[in-house]
């Protein structure tokens, strides 16, 4: 359920974001990440608003007075809507289904690469101009692991897709296949 709320908000507030235009979709996102860094400095804030014992009028009010002419009105109403329909702590949720919205409209890919060893700028730079040529992005968010158990090579995962080409998992493979060798 959780996960279908987080949809409908999230579609609800991306929708209207595109129909004053890409550049204002784009601007709210930037927005909500800002926001969400606030909000995760004053933990204290989310207990407020998920307090049973605070009436949902004090919540609205207390939600006027720290955003508004801070935040956009968008983001303000938005977040006041959220509060009345009791979905506060479904925030977190639309805010990441907003952005992912946003991130796939803007062709921004997001991508994890995993290597042995750390991997030097250059490498770095190659990596990103590979993915963006092989995945279609016009953008893409790389985050770099460092993870030696691979021994070599590098693991890549983009949304649900993985290429792995470690050395760890050539050797795992090679186990399996002389595993599987009958002698007889």
């Amino acid at each position: 359920m959780a996960k279908l709320v987080s949809q409908i908000y999230g579609e609800a507030l991306f929708e209207a974001a595109m129909d004053t235009g890409a550049e204002k979709a784009s601007e709210l996102m930037d927005e909500i990440e800002a926001l969400r860094v606030i909000l995760a400095d004053n933990p204290g804030f989310d207990v407020l608003m998920e307090h049973p014992g605070i009436p949902k009028q004090e919540k609205l009010q207390v939600a006027e007075t720290c955003f508004a002419g801070r935040v956009s009105n968008e983001l303000t109403n938005f977040m006041k809507l959220v509060i009345s329909k009791e979905r506060y702590n479904e925030l977190p949720a639309i805010f990441d289904y907003f952005i992912k919205k946003v991130k796939a409209f803007k062709k921004i890919g997001s991508a994890s690469v995993t290597t042995a060893v750390e991997l030097t700028a250059v490498q770095k730079n190659a990596v990103r101009a590979k993915l963006l040529e092989t995945a279609g992005f016009h953008d893409i968010e790389i985050q770099y692991k460092v993870d030696e158990s691979i021994i070599g090579g590098m693991i890549i995962r983009i949304e649900d897709r993985v290429v792995d080409s470690s050395i760890r998992t050539r050797i795992d493979n090679l186990k399996k296949q002389l595993l599987q060798i009958r002698l007889g």
